[in-house]
């Protein structure tokens, strides 16, 4: 009875949740396994942003729950955001789930699952669900082992830096469910990254709740640096270490240090995922994000004018409680204006315990959904002629590994965007030129251009 199996909901944070359980799971003696039948014990890392992403984790856990009748020794565990959420609360609904775990806690499911193991080696039968969700001081330093799959070379790394939020944005439950701001120490944050060096890694992403808040209230701005760029440059100096990124940021937090280190940096990539959720300035208050429309577009332009080839991402609501016709055209206008490359597109939804919960005029589902469209529609045509602008070009291209059909190998430019070329698998974890000869919304195509050979 060892054999995992982890399922992960939701963002980068939830992955390296996950993959910091793993490594921590089999440093204890247990099999991580990648298909789901293969296990003997299931843990669902869910994610709470959405009320459609905990539905999802439930109807899985439910499902999941009557394998118990054929094997009453499997075990079933939520960890993460949705447990943090709604604790014990879960039982109501799925009294089979043995292991309640919230987002402080990730370092304690193994010495639970131990305790689960044990107790029914010896025969006991346990008689109620272990749940633990309490906050926990200093959690945000247990998050710092990597996994490594056998028999996979991995090229990039998620490495965490600060966990919680103190934002407060109406519509967000994230402030609940990860708790305060909480930074790492920065040495410990850059001796994790040359450890990951030393084992063949080349990407770092810094991640982060709100990532550019690192360290504001643990070390001093030097010369006009804040801690989070100090952090960038620590980072930056490791032999090693050929490419920084990092997610998640606020726009508050992109200021005159930050923008400048993409020019004078080479190793922080020209891609920024800048959330802006609304452009209109009625909504943004609405939400409490402490910025306005013009603000935003002022820090796109600024990154753009120090590096004229940046790639944008970002997040947007639609449908927000009292979100006008003319509101949502404002959004529209803004995210024409900035021309992202990518973009997380969501439908308003309500959270519990959120101010936006008690706010009037909630909008219709067809609403959201005609304008979710349009968005969408808007980001095709970006994305597609983004991506037809660079065949022809020559791409540096970090080789990550086979594709999904194994047939080709699969990897990114610095701007973030996906290429398939035919490659030596001895390239993969190396930075090679590729020549783009095709594009789609999504993907680039290209072939491998050798030295001294023109293509």
């Amino acid at each position: 009875m060892n054999r995992v199996y982890i399922k992960t909901y939701g963002c980068q944070m939830n992955e390296r949740d996950s993959e910091a359980v793993a490594a921590m799971l089999r440093g204890r003696g247990y099999r991580i396994v990648d298909a789901e039948d293969q296990c003997d014990i299931m843990l669902l890392n869910t994610c709470s942003v959405r009320d459609a992403a905990e539905q999802k984790a439930l109807g899985k856990a439910s499902y999941v729950s009557h394998r118990k009748k054929k094997n009453p020794d499997f075990v079933l565990g939520i960890l993460g955001c949705m447990a943090q959420n709604r604790g014990a609360a879960i039982l109501e609904q799925l009294p089979d789930v043995d292991l309640i775990v919230g987002t402080q806690k990730f370092h304690q499911v193994p010495d639970y699952l131990d305790n689960l193991r044990a107790a029914r080696e010896a025969g006991v039968l346990v008689g109620s669900s272990i749940v633990d969700i309490e906050e926990e001081a200093g959690s945000q330093n247990t998050i710092r082992e990597h996994f490594e799959p056998e028999g996979e070379q991995k090229v990039s790394a998620f490495v965490s830096i600060q966990q919680g939020c103190n934002m407060s944005c109406h519509f967000c439950i994230v402030p609940k469910t990860r708790g305060d701001e909480r930074s790492r120490p920065m040495e410990d944050i850059v001796a994790e990254c040359r450890q990951l060096a030393a084992r063949g890694i080349k990407e770092i992403t810094l991640l982060g709740q709100i990532v550019t808040s690192y360290g504001r209230r643990d070390y001093t701005h030097t010369n006009g640096i804040s801690p989070f760029v100090q952090l960038i440059e620590k980072v930056h100096e490791i032999e090693g270490i050929e490419r920084i990124r990092f997610t998640s940021p606020h726009p508050r937090g992109f200021k005159q240090d930050l923008v400048e280190a993409y020019g004078r940096l080479p190793k922080l990539m020209p891609y920024v995922h800048l959330p802006m959720q609304s452009g209109s300035d009625t909504i943004l208050r609405a939400m409490n994000r402490p910025y306005s429309a013009a603000r935003y577009k002022e820090i796109v332009d600024a990154l753009r004018a120090v590096t004229p080839d940046m790639y944008f991402s970002t997040d947007v609501i639609v449908g927000f409680p009292g979100e006008t016709e003319e509101d949502f055209q404002q959004t529209k206008e803004l995210f024409r204006a900035c021309n992202f490359d990518m973009a997380y597109i969501f439908k308003y939804s309500i959270r519990t315990g959120t101010v936006a919960e008690e706010l009037e005029d909630q909008l219709p589902d067809e609403v959201k959904e005609r304008r979710n469209q349009e968005l969408l529609d808007v980001l095709r045509e970006n994305s597609l002629r983004r991506n037809q602008s660079l065949v022809g070009s020559t791409q540096a291209v970090l080789i990550e590994g086979p594709d999904k059909t194994g047939e080709h190998f699969t990897g990114r430019t610095p701007g973030n965007r996906v290429v398939i070329v035919d490659a030596d698998p001895r390239l993969v974890g190396e930075v090679v030129q590729v020549k783009i000869h095709r594009a789609t919304i999504s993907t680039l195509y290209g072939d491998l251009v050798l030295e001294g050979v023109e293509s």
